[in-house]
């Protein structure tokens, strides 16, 4: 074999390789990382020898995988902020669909299948039992995904129509599986605002004036 015939040989079973070892990865950061890599591989072997179709899809492949994994960067960073500041989740809404909800509507009720979560934009909503009414920029909804039987524990009005984004837990789902380091920072995010929610709920308890004695 000519050195040429070896020089190609060994690129493309290095392309290979690379691309063998990229199904071995089973989260999507380094999966992304070793697929940018892959892609710059796959590039300069198709230069080389003029595989023209195989250059194209690469060319096409490689600022897609820069951009998702970007993408997956930034989420897992605002989540951290998020746990270490405001307990904030306006970092779902990318992945989230608006909906827009008219007074007296109800979003869940109580006991139902939990499916999804909600971040209040405008509008006015309460939750019945509890009478609580939620502020804009607040999340609701997001316990169900961690009660073992899925179920809504309160039920959730519009008492003044607006919108509200909403995301399903499978999508949050898809998002751990992709990143475990995300579900570790929203799971203590959610815990957080639990107890933040417990709070809340005492200090409007205690702010209730006595029942009258009779």
């Amino acid at each position: 074999m000519d050195m040429s015939g070896f020089v190609s040989g060994a690129g493309g079973f290095l392309a290979s390789a690379f691309v063998v070892a990229g199904y071995t990865m089973r989260t999507m950061i380094p999966l992304r990382i070793f697929g940018i890599l892959t892609n710059v591989v796959l590039i300069v072997h198709a230069l080389v020898h003029h595989h023209y179709p195989v250059l194209v899809l690469h060319m096409i492949l490689l600022p897609l995988n820069v951009y998702r994994l970007r993408e997956m960067l930034l989420l897992v960073a605002e989540v951290k902020r998020s746990v270490n500041s405001d307990l904030s989740m306006a970092w779902l809404k990318p992945f989230m669909n608006e909906r827009r909800c008219a007074t007296g509507e109800v979003l869940f009720y109580k006991h139902e299948k939990a499916e999804e979560m909600y971040y209040i934009v405008s509008g006015r909503f309460r939750l019945v039992g509890s009478g609580i009414e939620l502020p804009t920029g607040c999340i609701v909804g997001e316990l169900g995904m961690l009660s073992p039987s899925n179920k809504r524990t309160q039920t959730l009005e519009c008492i003044e129509g607006g919108l509200v984004l909403s995301v399903t837990y499978q999508k949050v789902q898809e998002l751990y599986v992709q990143n475990p380091e995300f579900g570790f920072y929203f799971l203590r995010l959610v815990s957080a605002r639990l107890f933040q929610n417990v709070a809340r709920l005492e200090a409007q308890l205690a702010a209730r004036p006595e029942p009258a004695v009779s």
